[in-house]
């Protein structure tokens, strides 16, 4: 098994712990594992980030990591992320997903931007 899957198996391991942490209501250990799912799932992300052969395997790390990312607060890595991700050739659903993933942890920001309060159960009235 190569470093690059090493990396990711032990992340999704670690992910589907924290959900089971969370689950049982063990908020801390969720967190703390989350934490190492991200951390390890952004390595993955970073060792294939310079092979632009490598899709879908290097769009999906990098939305995969930029997933955790957001999880664990690290919104600024998981906008690293994405853009990295885009820059290369991803497929277009994933492109799709990583767009959408920038428009989700930003929106807030940018109604805040021009002075309007955005209101999230609104919008999922609209759209539901």
């Amino acid at each position: 098994m190569s470093q690059i899957q090493e990396l990711h198996q032990q992340a999704m391991d670690l992910a589907e712990m924290a959900q089971v942490a969370k689950l049982r209501g063990d908020f801390n250990s969720a967190s703390q594992l989350s934490r190492q799912a991200f951390e390890k799932e952004r390595l993955a992300a970073e060792l294939i980030a310079g092979n632009l052969e490598a899709e879908p395997t290097r769009s999906v790390l990098h939305r995969s990591a930029a997933t955790l990312g957001v999880e664990c607060g690290e919104i600024h890595t998981a906008e690293r992320l994405i853009a990295i991700a885009l820059s290369g050739n991803p497929p277009t659903e994933i492109a799709e997903e990583l767009k959408d993933l920038f428009v989700q942890i930003n929106i807030d920001k940018y109604f805040a931007r021009r002075g309007i309060a955005f209101d999230e159960a609104k919008l999922q009235s609209f759209m539901g």
